[in-house]
């Protein structure tokens, strides 16, 4: 598998020189944005953003727009709105899982506390709709406020489902697109509009950074149960002790009868959730949940090939949705 470092080169490297400027451009709004509101909110907002990692919001609304879209301000004011609305729902997430790293730091939990780390994320999301003003475009505003909505939403199903081990397929994919797959659908619509697009390539553009969007959170489960400690920053089995009903988990308590006896409430130490994701991968569910999600990866690459792209363009898309796949290749 080729390192994350490897794939945005070589993505970057198709997709233009005015990617790799346009991201620094990102970058340097990003830090700008965290800045200048006290003390204590800018020194947190801002070691959140500088925590970094993929960008792949960002660098999807810059791929989506392609070579010679213009606009380069709002293109980047549409950039910076997106990853800080995914900063803003970390920070946010952190607070409920009571989680204490994040990418091997501590989180704005664990350094200063819940007061802090909620206003620290509603920071990061006002701030992200005051930069899309400088976007002008009330269709760019509505893609953003609609994947933040569903992000909510997303939000409040996990809660529900919480060690609820009956849990659906239907229910469980749905979760999936809300919390993650809408974001990744924003961010290409953004691009799209910014660009000027038609309206039906904004909306297949925003299908495939949809089905991109689903696929990432699919593996990022089956990384949960599969994946070392040194690959995902955290042990095995994470989702299952905060109560995170995932597909694995699904598929495998439809397989065997004695997971799907299993009480998710005892499962309280890492040790009984390094266990438990042991006997998931027994039953083959990993090998279906990776399979579902390579599938939804290559039906968005489909969606791209009746679009009018660059050839460049389309290549970095393509490699950005490769880039998913690969996360358990």
């Amino acid at each position: 598998m080729r390192s994350a470092e490897a794939t945005l080169s070589e993505i970057i490297g198709a997709a233009g020189a005015h990617v790799p400027r346009l991201l620094a451009l990102v970058e340097e709004r990003l830090v700008l944005l965290a800045a200048g509101h006290g003390p204590v909110l800018a020194e947190h907002a801002g070691e959140t953003i500088a925590a970094g990692g993929k960008r792949m919001r960002p660098l999807l609304v810059v791929l989506a727009a392609g070579p010679h879209a213009g606009r380069e301000r709002e293109l980047v004011a549409a950039a910076a709105a997106v990853e800080l609305i995914h900063s803003a729902t970390l920070v946010h997430d952190d607070v409920l899982d009571g989680a204490r790293l994040r990418r091997g730091a501590p989180t704005v939990w664990a350094r200063a506390g819940r007061d802090v780390a909620v206003a620290t994320g509603d920071l990061l999301f006002s701030r992200a709709f005051s930069e899309l003003t400088a976007v002008g475009s009330l269709a760019a505003v509505r893609s953003l406020s609609r994947a933040t909505s569903a992000l909510a939403e997303g939000e409040l199903l996990q809660r529900q489902d919480a060690w609820n081990g009956s849990v659906a397929i239907e229910r469980y994919l749905l979760r999936c697109e809300l919390k993650t797959a809408r974001l990744f659908q924003a961010a290409c619509e953004m691009g799209a509009q910014v660009a000027r697009l038609s309206t039906s390539q904004i909306a297949e553009l925003g299908g495939f950074g949809r089905g991109i969007g689903l696929a990432f959170q699919l593996l990022d489960d089956v990384l949960d149960v599969a994946g070392p400690a040194s690959l995902t920053g955290k042990h095995r089995g994470t989702d299952l002790l905060d109560g995170t009903v995932t597909l694995p988990l699904i598929l495998a308590r439809e397989r065997d009868a004695r997971l799907a006896a299993v009480d998710l409430r005892t499962i309280t130490t890492p040790a009984a959730a390094e266990q438990l994701c042991e006997s998931i991968e027994q039953t083959g569910a990993l090998r279906e949940s990776q399979a579902r999600a390579l599938q939804i990866v290559a039906e968005a690459k489909l969606a791209l090939d009746g679009l009018p792209l660059e050839n460049g363009q389309r290549r970095a898309l393509n490699l950005v949705a490769d880039s998913v796949a690969e996360r358990t290749a």
